[in-house]
Order: structure tokens, then sequence, then C-alpha cells
């Protein structure tokens, strides 16, 4: 009978911990302060779908984009300094002037206040290109651009696979290629420096990279060996087949000035 008792007790005691262990995970799900905890309370419905928060912080950025790269663009153009700079201050005015339009006519929809105003840091970004002239104008302006750019490409492609509202879905689809098209203009001037971005967005990073590990520069992967054909037949006499060729006007990109979406 003692045996017994002591056994049960061990099975309760068991039991009791199991269930104790188990009880946060279960609920943790329900806690204030998770993600999704957080993601309910910041989201408000609207008849094209829940808006959150990272839907309305988005609509903001799109505006304040437009309220430091348009002016930027305008500078471009009026300064003229190259045709590749001159190029890509066109594609910025119209890119924003349509992104701006569309951005502002949704937020009033959904009745998302939005700023009039490009934030200090961005205004610094119009002053360092005020005041700079030459190919320090083109390089800054190439750079300053290209770095914005890319930092708001990683935004869009976020709001784009998580949002659930069909106007942000749209400018987010429209923002995408409107900045692409504009990250590929600056690239084209030859002046925007990799390095530092690469280099600035390492030290950003808290993440250590994954992936094999890099080859080692002083061993080349060997080459394909040559099918040998069978028999007799001589193959050193044949001459090549002649290369096919392309009109190369099926490779040809359009220029100008890109057409809203």
């Amino acid at each position: 009978m003692r045996r017994i008792n002591g056994t049960a007790l061990i099975v309760a005691a068991l039991v009791v911990t199991i269930a104790s262990l188990a009880f946060p995970v279960w609920s943790y799900a329900n806690r204030s302060g998770t993600g999704q905890a957080n993601l309910n309370a910041s989201t408000v419905a609207t008849q094209w779908g829940p808006l959150s928060a990272l839907d309305r912080d988005f609509l903001v950025k799109v505006r304040l984009a437009g309220l430091w790269e348009l002016p930027a663009g305008q500078q471009a153009i009026e300064r003229a300094p190259s045709e590749a700079i001159v190029e890509a201050g066109d594609h910025l005015i119209v890119g924003h002037t349509d992104l701006d339009q569309r951005a502002r006519s949704i937020a009033a929809k959904l009745g998302v206040e939005l700023p009039n105003q490009p934030t200090e840091q961005q205004q610094g970004w119009l002053d360092e290109l005020t005041a700079a002239g030459g190919k320090e104008y083109e390089r800054k302006f190439a750079n300053l651009l290209r770095n914005a750019h890319g930092k708001v490409f990683g935004v869009i492609a976020e709001v784009r696979h998580t949002t659930r509202n069909t106007l942000i879905r749209q400018l987010a689809n429209d923002a995408n290629q409107t900045v692409l098209d504009h990250i590929t203009v600056l690239e084209n001037t030859g002046l925007v420096d990799f390095d530092a971005i690469a280099n600035e967005a390492a030290n950003g990073s808290t993440a250590s990279p994954t992936g094999p590990p890099p080859p080692d520069p002083g061993v080349l992967p060997p080459s394909a060996s040559a099918v040998q054909p069978n028999g007799d037949i001589d193959t050193t006499s044949r001459p090549s087949a002649p290369p096919i060729t392309q009109d190369p006007r099926d490779f040809q990109v359009p220029t100008g000035r890109p057409s809203p979406s």
C-alpha cells in the first residue's frame, strides 16, 4: 500500500510539472505583447481590407520619398551636369509625381495623415546636393538616391507580402516598379559605390551570413572533358556550325520617361 501511494505521488508530480511547462507555451499566443497581439491592436478595419501599422507607415514613406526626391530630380535637370544625371532626374520626377498622387489619394480614402515636409535627414541630403558641385555633385546625387531607394525596396517587399488591404497592395505594386526603375537609372550613371552600400548594410546587420563557404581563389574548377566520338569519324575537318544570329531590335529596351502604372 505504501509503495502504491509513493508511485501515485510521483505520477501526480510529473503531471503537474508537465502542465506547468505546457501552459505558458499554450497561452503565449494570446498574451499581450506578442507579435499577433500587436498586429491586432494596431490594425483597423476598412472596406478595402484590414489596415495595419506597417501599411500606414508605408504610405508615409511613399509621401516622404516624393517630398525630397522630386526637388532632387528637378535640381538635377536644372544643373544638367551630364546626360545620365539628367535622365535620372527626369525618371525621379515622373515616377514620384505619380506615386505621390496615388499615395495622397489612398491616404484620403483610408483616413491616414501624411506629412508635408521631408524629414530632417532628407532635408540634410538636399542641402548636401545643393552645396556640392561638379563631379562631387554627380557622385552625391547618384549615391544618396541609390542608397535611399535600395533601403525602401525591402520595405516595399515586406508590405506587398503581408498587407491585407487591396489599396495598399496596389500601391506597393506601383512603388516596386518605380523604385526598381530609379535604382536602374541611377546605376546607369556609373557612379554608384557598391562597396560602400555593401559595407553599410553589413555594419547594420546583426545576423551571420549563411550559405556555402567561399571558393578557394587558387583552385580553379576542372574543365569539362571533351566527349570522344565513337568510330573513326574525323571531326577535325568539319566546319563549326554558323553562329545563331538574333535581330538586335529584339533586345532593345525602350528609353524615355517611364509610363505611369
